[in-house]
């Protein structure tokens, strides 16, 4: 059975929008017929096997919430990781990688706010993945501009995950040119790679930091932003793109059916064609 095909039925009978509903529109759309909740329990889903989310929006949700600070954005956003890896376990979906934070935000952003962002990204992080009991802890990006006591939160939080079935990856510190150098580097000194003989894709591709399935087959972007802001070049090279215009605090359940119908009736009109 191809694993990006899974009959998931009865997966989301509690959870199905309206038909009148944007997100009922739209599922409506992809499927060529009014969905209710026997459509959703009869339907074969196309799911993708790895799902990027670049979370983008904490700080405007603050401000438009009135709160003193930036810091309680990027809380609940932190805070919301948790129920997105519910969701995704919910919906047979094995393998994430979200960005949590770039190399070039890490140098651009005032100093309080990126210290307050280290403190939940130490703290934080590593407990919601611990807590889930099912996903296993993979960090991606440049280690080193962290403080040690982060970077150590991290590392612990990665062996004591480890051998779990689902694979989340953190991109922190993450810069994506970076990223495919570091996988080059990795092929080489791995012997998997000799540039005297010549490249080979799926070597770099196989080195690249993160969990075990590299290739992203859907990005989520939230927030309404179209751009990809060095998220995962390589591996998300073929990747289909679905733009939220919810801010990440406000992203739901809905809104990730919403991708994944798009997904999914993308995928099935490309094997069609």
């Amino acid at each position: 059975m191809d694993p990006r095909r899974a009959d998931v039925r009865g997966l989301w009978s509690c959870r199905c929008p309206s038909p009148r509903s944007r997100a009922g529109r739209v599922l409506a759309r992809s499927f060529g017929q009014d969905v209710g909740v026997s459509t959703l329990r009869t339907t074969p889903r196309i799911l993708p096997t790895h799902v990027g989310v670049v979370m983008d929006g904490n700080r405007r949700w603050a401000r438009r919430a009135g709160l003193p600070s930036a810091s309680e954005g990027h809380r609940r956003g932190a805070d919301h990781v948790e129920d997105l890896l519910g969701w995704c376990e919910a919906r047979a979906v094995d393998h994430l990688t979200i960005y949590v934070l770039s190399a070039d935000n890490i140098r651009k952003r005032s100093s309080d706010e990126v210290g307050f962002l280290f403190e939940l990204i130490g703290e934080v992080l590593p407990g919601i993945v611990d807590r889930s009991n099912r996903w296993a802890l993979h960090v991606s990006g440049d280690t080193s501009l962290l403080p040690p006591r982060v970077a150590e939160a991290l590392a612990r939080a990665e062996r004591s995950t480890d051998g779990r079935d689902a694979h989340v990856t953190l991109a922190i510190a993450y810069d994506g040119r970076a990223d495919i150098v570091a996988g080059v580097r990795a092929a080489i000194l791995a012997g998997a790679l000799d540039p005297a003989t010549g490249l080979d894709p799926g070597a770099i591709t196989d080195h690249l930091p993160g969990g075990p399935v590299k290739e992203i087959d859907l990005v989520i972007r939230t927030s309404g932003e179209q751009r990809l802001s060095g998220f995962v070049p390589w591996q998300a090279a073929h990747a289909e793109v679905h733009v939220s215009p919810k801010l990440w605090p406000d992203f739901d359940e809905t809104d990730l059916d919403l991708a994944l119908a798009q997904y999914a009736a993308r995928a099935s009109a490309a094997g069609a064609a």
